[in-house]
């Protein structure tokens, strides 16, 4: 762990305080922790914080809820977790305990999560407004219903109880989309880590090899650079199995004369990165091969390209589809006019997503991509994807030489005061660069 480029106990607090300046005074914030998902039997899925809770407190244990309540003159940070207790942790492991919660965690107050019935009714009581997302924990959702009934009980000897709910995620979510100095350079780490693994993956790629054997090579990239997790499930689809999006069985012989595209990429510090790319298993793309992949390239350096503070979010979806469409009429894939291509979607059968999505804690991070009915515009410290692909599935009705190509090329964008910056340009993705690697396979 580099905890030089990691998120300060500072930077935490001072995220707190933001939202609890849009709080009004008397109300008080409720934002559970993650739970422990079990695989099998009692054997438990590796633990990851929810990334909401984790954005707030840094705080890496299941079994925990974080408390904001905001006074007259004051903001009070109260957390309640599990207990350290030496005959469990030799289980599971230290925990933050307690004491830890307020010295390490800087919370002013801090409880076992086993006194929340007790403890959470006197919190509550006085509070008009409630900031909670109802829903999302449907199990704590109960509690919290309770733990208000238990104030609305003692109305009588002059408790009140909050009467206004309202949404808490969005607020969150909105902060989280505009990236801090620190986070930029845990997902620059996330981004060179990944884009080493896809390098080493290229240079060992091979005719015969199993598509999880490509897996294999990123995963341990990434493992053994620092990422503990990897951002999403790894797609790696050869020949006709890249034509499906979220592919993710990995168990079928790469062929000679195939493309390969893989879409995996590690987590730093809870930070995800995404990338995609596409190549040929031999190590040399066909003629076919070129023209639809130097299409996809195209279409995706002229999106990024495009980046900059004020730009719609919708503007790079437009660039791409007509790059893309244009394209394709000019090889004959698509016939007509491009404009009525266009407004009418014919293309959808080759290129069916979008541009991208905004990438931070999650693969598709938080953030709304409309306000108000209107794209939202770029501003500098978003972190976004740019993906195009053209996927032309074996069974459909074009001429044989394009069927069973399946492409797309992916990068992640963080947008400066001028423009742009590539965080994952590591990774080769012209047809000369990419053939060079992987001719030097030593």
């Amino acid at each position: 762990m580099q905890d030089n480029i990691g998120v300060s106990a500072e930077e935490f607090a001072k995220r707190r305080e933001i939202l609890l300046e849009k709080m009004p005074v008397g109300s008080i914030a409720l934002l559970p922790a993650g739970d422990l998902k079990y695989r099998n039997n009692d054997a438990e899925y590796p633990f990851r914080q929810e990334s909401h809770f984790y954005y707030l407190t840094g705080f890496c244990e299941p079994n925990a809820l974080l408390v904001l309540i905001k006074e007259t003159t004051s903001f009070l940070y109260v957390l309640f977790c599990e207990e350290s207790e030496p005959e469990k942790e030799c289980w599971i492991g230290k925990r933050v305990g307690i004491e830890g919660a307020k010295a390490i965690l800087g919370a002013n107050s801090a409880y076992s999560i086993n006194t929340l019935d007790t403890i959470m009714p006197d919190l509550l009581a006085g509070k008009q407004q409630i900031f909670y997302s109802l829903g999302h924990a449907p199990a704590w959702d109960q509690r919290l219903l309770g733990w208000v009934n238990a104030v609305r009980a003692k109305v009588k000897t002059g408790q009140q109880a909050p009467s206004v709910w309202r949404e808490l995620l969005p607020l969150i979510q909105e902060a989280r989309l505009i990236k801090s100095p620190s986070e930029i350079r845990l997902m620059q780490q996330a981004a060179t880590i990944s884009a080493e693994a896809h390098i080493q993956l290229m240079k060992a790629c091979k005719p015969k090899m199993m598509e999880y054997e490509l897996e294999a090579i990123l995963l341990q990239q990434c493992y053994q650079k620092g990422c503990r997790a990897m951002a999403y499930s790894s797609i790696v689809g050869g020949g006709n199995n890249a034509c499906t999006l979220h592919y993710v069985n990995n168990n079928m012989p790469l062929q000679s004369g195939d493309l390969v595209l893989v879409d995996a990429a590690g987590e730093y510090q809870y930070y995800a990165a995404d990338i995609t790319r596409t190549f040929p298993v031999n190590g040399r793309f066909s003629a076919d091969q070129k023209l639809i992949y130097q299409l996809v390239l195209k279409a995706q350096v002229s999106a990024i390209e495009a980046v900059c503070p004020g730009m719609p979010w919708d503007k790079l979806q437009e660039i791409i589809v007509r790059i893309i469409v244009e394209g394709l009429v000019e090889l004959g894939i698509l016939e007509g006019n491009v404009d009525l291509l266009i407004e009418q979607r014919i293309y959808r059968q080759f290129y069916m997503h979008g541009s991208g999505h905004w990438l931070g804690l999650d693969v598709h991070d938080a953030g709304e991509y409309k306000i108000q009915g209107k794209s939202r515009v770029l501003e500098p410290g978003m972190v976004l994807t740019v993906e195009p692909g053209i996927y032309i599935d074996a069974h459909a009705k074009v001429d044989k030489r394009w069927q069973g190509i399946g492409i797309r090329i992916e990068d992640n964008i963080l947008v400066t005061e001028t423009g742009y910056q590539v965080l994952t340009s590591a990774v080769p993705k012209t047809i000369e660069d990419i053939e060079k690697l992987m001719a030097n396979k030593g």
